[in-house]
């Protein structure tokens, strides 16, 4: 039996850049993974921070690596929660700041998308408007319910 799998290509990564882009109020970086939160896209806008790409890559990383987004994750990572020390698993690769999703493909996780240079509320948004802008590709679900996915 072959086993067929949806991947995040190149082509769909450089849309989910440029719609990123597009809706970005300011200077930021956005990076999309595949589902092992391999770079296949990324991108630092003009003036943006020096450290907003490493904050994107890892952003995607950590919705790769949970099928989560990754500021579900806030709550129970704090010191004393169920899940304090998880950011600092995989050298302080994971990262619980908004601004990072999965992309799903007919349910399927097929990689993610980070976003990083603003304030939590505009990274998240900015991700989400990529999100939507390649919903016949990317299942809406994810752009729409982003609180659900934690423990998905």
């Amino acid at each position: 039996m072959i086993r067929t799998e949806s991947v995040v290509t190149l082509e769909l990564a450089e849309r989910l850049v440029r719609a990123a882009q597009d809706s970005a109020g300011k200077p930021m970086a956005i990076a999309v993974t595949d589902r092992h939160g391999h770079v296949v896209a990324a991108v630092r806008m003009d003036g943006a921070s020096h450290v907003a790409l490493t904050l994107a890559i890892d952003k995607a990383f950590t919705a790769a690596a949970f099928n989560a987004p990754t500021d579900a994750w806030g709550e129970v990572t704090k010191p004393g929660a169920a899940d304090w020390g998880l950011t600092s698993a995989l050298a302080g690769r994971i990262v619980v700041l908004a601004g990072g999703f999965p992309l799903r493909s007919d349910g399927e996780l097929i990689g993610a998308i980070g976003v990083s240079g603003a304030a939590p509320q505009v990274d998240n948004e900015t991700a989400l408007t990529a999100l939507r802008a390649c919903a016949e590709v990317v299942d809406s679900f994810a752009a729409s319910h982003p609180a659900e996915h934690l423990g998905a």
